[in-house]
């Protein structure tokens, strides 16, 4: 099947300004660093807020422990979703399991913070660092597989 229209500078997926051509899937530098400084912010204030609390060290571990946990879990289901997308092989256990992981960590620390004896503000400021954290950890393994991706093709 023919394109609807053939290629020309007007219709072509890259984008001229001036001299420089850019192309649209590469993850612009403002986005990279604003995912990177998001992932940062989340991850420090949850971390300077475990610092600071007054909890027992192994309730502090308890969370420190699902923040990484769910690090790890949402860059897996990134990964796996995106190999998927582009037709790389993964298994359905593995995607399964990405998934799994993903929902726990959630899971375990809104149960850690209903039981916690903390102010309902503490349990808001940990809910969004670790929600701003898991957020940023997938924009941040996305601008790094398609600036992967884009150079690879540029090579």
């Amino acid at each position: 099947m023919e394109p609807l229209q053939p290629r020309t500078e007007e219709n072509s997926p890259f984008v001229k300004y001036g001299e420089n051509v850019r192309n649209p899937f590469k993850p612009t530098a403002a986005f990279i660093g604003a995912s990177w400084f998001a992932l940062l912010i989340g991850t420090m204030g949850y971390c300077i807020g475990l610092w600071n609390a007054s909890m027992a060290l192994n309730e502090k571990g308890y969370y420190f422990t699902i923040l990484l946990f769910g690090l790890f879990a949402v860059i897996s289901v990134q990964k796996s979703v995106r190999d998927r997308a582009e037709g790389l092989a993964v298994t359905d256990l593995y995607y399964g399991i990405s998934w799994f992981a993903t929902i726990a960590a959630m899971l375990l620390l809104t149960i850690g913070l209903w039981n916690a004896n903390m102010a309902l503000s503490e349990k808001g400021f940990y809910s969004m660092a670790f929600c701003l954290s898991m957020f940023s950890a997938i924009a941040v393994q996305k601008n790094t597989r398609d600036a992967k991706m884009v150079k690879d093709k540029e090579l």
